[in-house]
């Protein structure tokens, strides 16, 4: 698994056209509010309660429900609840390296240089 401030992930598989992760967020963090310039991501939640931001709308999520990230599309994901929060998340795209991470907002000062 590797670490995050918020929790952590581990890429379950990653192919030419995608890539899967398994990622944990810890009660009451979020990650950062962010794009990706060269993936879409679809979100589906497995264990636990999210809060995701899309575009500046938040749309509550419960196990079994999913979210589409467009690309480009501003993001976050938090967990409201008092158990962790485990999703899988599948990216498509040209691209899906950890630096096509345009930091907007940032919990942890990790914010993007501009």
């Amino acid at each position: 698994m590797d670490k995050r401030p918020w929790g952590c992930f581990a890429v379950l598989e990653e192919k030419d056209a995608y890539k899967v992760k398994r990622i944990e967020v810890l009660p009451g963090k979020r990650l950062s509010y962010q794009k990706h310039q060269k993936r879409s991501e679809h979100w589906m939640i497995v264990q636990g309660q999210a809060v995701v931001t899309l575009e500046g709308r938040e749309i509550p999520l419960n196990p079994g429900q999913a979210v589409d990230i467009p690309q480009k599309a501003a993001h976050r994901i938090f967990n409201p609840g008092q158990d962790l929060l485990v999703f899988i998340e599948i990216q498509t795209g040209e691209y899906f390296g950890e630096d096509d991470i345009t930091r907007l907002e940032d919990d942890f000062g990790r914010l993007s240089k501009r």
